[in-house]
């Protein structure tokens, strides 16, 4: 068997020149460094029992005259029952639309057509023989993940017959399960997986399945003891219905009770309770206004927010990315259950509303006489509430309720107060009666405060938006009380009034308070604390003086420094920093990142890798099943771009996968990580960050290799930390001495040079 000898030039395949025949002039030969026409792809071809073509593609012939002329040199008849598909693990098939994503050097392979397959695949599954289904069915998972076969296998009415499998053939095997119970178990699960990748391409409507189907997916779920890549897929698909049909939200809301979910959260497979909770969240997110706090109110009596406490939060085992996001779901769907009393006003005529602020009156004040009706006069009486309400810190001490008509915070801030007072009351009575009896200028106005607490929590908590489909951002301390914010607010109200008294402050000094309150909070759930106990205890080590110490820290860390000499020094080291920052930028691109892929249907596990070659001429990328544990060498990496091929590099709304339609593309977090590169062959490659660090160093990384600047906030830090700490390093010496703006006046020579002595 000849060897095929390959080339590396340039980060590209080239193909090894035909070797010159004797007497043949020089100018015959192609020289190797002479670059191929831009049309001209090198591929080889594999077929079964037959050594691989090695070939050019020209682009510009129609895909089926190269097919024709492939399967001529085997001498196959027929060639429209033929097609071309990568020889990788996707085993995708090649079509006039991403024929411009074959590149040199990619292996091929000739296989039957999309048709034939889908037509052959469509007889096997309805065979007779449970053997020949069950590989049927294996094929057809695996091949359904590609939308040509897709739109063939459905062009044949292939969801219905895998739908009436579901409703009818498992009853038909129903006997056979005890004897043959492997078999029938990997026969629903390809069955379901099939239907799974089918319907992700979004070529059919939800809307189509019977009720008999949904009732037979919501029996798997209901099912206890059913195999495990079953109850995956059956609780992947109840997710997509809920999320893309209502009709279908309101079927499965009628099979599914959250009391038969929650013993899948009492397991140990993390992948389960991560499907769990996402038909959860898709059933609430879905679930009508007024249905939302009757569906939360049930969550509280299944004690969902302990069996996910014990059970996945603090279970013995790291959370993964996709748990986190459902997570972080759930916490903000939670928290936008306090929309509606965050947006309502309070009606000052509303007895019951007024009533609320007559209680927190009476919890405060408890211990003084109230006088009758009749032992005293009207005016009295209003006078004495008038000083009450000013005790409190209401803004408008006659009519408190007045307080409560913008939004936000609207009536949640008087829900607030009124929980502290109840649940607090010790808390409560102690800061209301210590501000009424200082000085009126120094006094912290409960009221007001908890008016504007309530809003700034809402703000950090981002109460009311709807949830992002990238962010994994849970809180476990939320998930440890059923009372979660009102817990919080307590906790920050008791906080406020700490850190007024420690920066001695006067109703001048309220919007600085607030901001040193917003920035303790914000520190303290950085840390991600477990418990809310956990989280105060990190605000009693944020004090005042501690917030003044970070930001004095802070402030010298990126302080700039003005006078001229300073200055002519940060320019003159500014490009060796620039330098290093870039070198770390490419070594990043050399390690690789794993990208997650997104759709707009449902949120899967399906992954892809992209890495920059040691010596920065190609970047290599292809697929994975699953989230790699460090970096993925090259070799396993199907697909080769060569930097040279670059000739752009844009983001969010300039890129091409962001100018699709869909409720996903126009997700503000998802435009603000995406980016693509784009390339002469009229080709992109479409790219969406795991988070901003990540879509930083790419970026940057990639203008670096096309010569451009960096430009993105991360460079920008990255240099002021590093410019003030080489800065600072070469001033040591210079410690406590005052640089001086202009350098210093050189000295008049002295009128005579007796002081010297000659050593000599």
């Amino acid at each position: 068997m000849t060897s095929v000898c390959f080339q590396k030039h340039r980060g590209r395949h080239v193909w090894p020149a035909t070797p010159q025949e004797p007497g043949a002039p020089a100018s015959d030969v192609l020289p190797l460094t002479m670059p191929p026409p831009a049309d001209i792809v090198k591929v080889a071809i594999q077929w079964p029992d037959a050594y691989p073509k090695l070939m050019e593609i020209d682009q510009k012939k129609p895909l089926s005259a190269i097919i024709k002329e492939v399967c001529d040199g085997w001498s196959l008849a027929n060639h429209e029952y033929y097609a071309l598909q990568h020889a990788d693990s996707s085993n995708f098939y090649i079509t006039e639309k991403n024929r411009n994503e074959i590149k040199n050097g990619t292996i091929l392979r000739l296989t039957t057509s999309p048709a034939q397959n889908a037509q052959q695949l469509h007889e096997r599954i309805q065979s007779s023989s449970m053997d020949s289904k069950l590989e049927a069915l294996k094929d057809l998972a695996s091949l359904s993940r590609d939308v040509t076969f897709a739109q063939e296998f459905i062009n044949l009415d292939g969801i219905l017959l895998l739908t009436q499998m579901v409703e009818s053939g498992t009853e038909r095997y129903q006997k056979l399960q005890k004897i043959m119970k492997p078999c029938f178990g990997d026969m629903l699960s390809f069955t379901l997986t099939a239907f799974v990748e089918l319907m992700d391409h979004g070529i059919v409507s939800w809307d189509t399945f019977s009720v008999a189907f949904i009732k037979k997916i919501a029996s798997f779920v209901n099912k206890s003891g059913m195999d495990t890549s079953i109850l995956q897929r059956s609780l992947a698909i109840l997710e997509s219905m809920v999320l893309n049909s209502h009709d279908l939200y309101q079927k499965v809301a009628q099979e599914i009770t959250i009391g038969q979910l929650i013993p899948h959260l009492q397991g140990t497979d993390q992948e389960i309770q991560t499907y769990t909770i996402a038909v959860i969240n898709a059933l609430f997110l879905k679930a009508p206004d007024e249905r939302r706090q009757e569906m939360a109110n049930i969550l509280a009596q299944k004690q969902l927010r302990s069996i996910i406490l014990t059970h996945v939060i603090r279970a013995q085992r790291a959370i993964n990315n996709e748990m986190a996001h459902q997570l972080y779901v759930l916490q903000v769907l939670t928290f936008n259950l306090l929309e509606d009393r965050m947006m309502a006003k309070m009606d000052p005529q509303d007895q019951a509303q007024r009533d609320i602020i007559f209680e927190l009156r009476r919890i405060a004040f408890d211990v003084e006489s109230e006088p009758n009706a009749s032992s005293g006069s009207m005016e009295k009486r209003k006078s004495m509430y008038t000083r009450d309400y000013k005790k409190l810190g209401f803004i408008n001490h006659v009519n408190p309720a007045l307080d409560f008509t913008q939004t936000p915070p609207g009536m949640l801030a008087l829900d607030n107060m009124l929980y502290f007072a109840k649940q607090h009351q010790d808390a409560y009575i102690r800061i209301v009666l210590e501000n009424s009896s200082r000085e009126d200028k120094h006094e912290c106005p409960f009221g007001r405060s908890s008016i504007e607490l309530t809003r700034m929590l809402c703000e950090i908590l981002k109460v009311g938006e709807l949830p992002s489909e990238t962010c994994n951002d849970f809180h476990p301390m939320f998930f440890t009380h059923d009372r979660a914010f009102e817990e919080f607010f307590c906790i920050c109200i008791q906080l406020l009034n700490k850190t007024w008294k420690e920066m001695r402050a006067t109703s001048e000094d309220f919007n600085k308070v607030m901001q040193v309150v917003k920035e303790q909070v914000m520190r303290a759930l950085t840390s991600k604390p477990s418990s809310l106990d956990q989280f105060k205890s990190k605000l009693q080590n944020l004090s005042y003086t501690e917030i003044l110490k970070l930001r004095q820290s802070e402030r010298m860390s990126q302080e700039d420094f003005q006078s001229r000499p300073i200055l002519e020094l940060k320019e003159k080291i500014q490009p060796e920093i620039l330098e290093l920052i870039k070198q770390q930028r490419l070594n990043r691109l050399v390690e690789g990142t794993c990208f997650r892929k997104l759709n707009s249907r449902r949120r899967q596990d399906k992954f892809w890798y992209c890495r920059l070659s040691p010596n920065h001429k190609v970047l290599h990328y292809g697929d994975l099943e699953e989230s790699p544990q460090g970096e993925v060498p090259h070799d396993s990496l199907q697909d080769k771009l060569p930097v040279a091929d670059i000739k752009a590099v844009v983001t969010g709304k300039d890129c091409p996968h962001m100018k699709e339609k869909g409720a996903l593309k126009q997700n503000k977090e998802v435009l603000e990580l995406a980016f693509s590169i784009l390339c002469d062959s009229n080709c992109q490659l479409n790219f969406i960050a795991p988070d901003k660090h990540e879509y930083c160093i790419w970026t940057d990384g990639l203008n670096a290799l096309l010569g451009k600047d960096m430009l993105s906030e991360l460079t920008r830090n990255d240099l002021d930390t590093l410019l003030s700490m080489e800065i600072k390093l070469r001033l040591l010496d210079l410690e406590n001495i005052q640089i001086p703006d202009a350098p210093p006046p050189i000295p008049k020579e002295p009128s005579n040079y007796d002081f010297v002595y000659d050593c000599n």
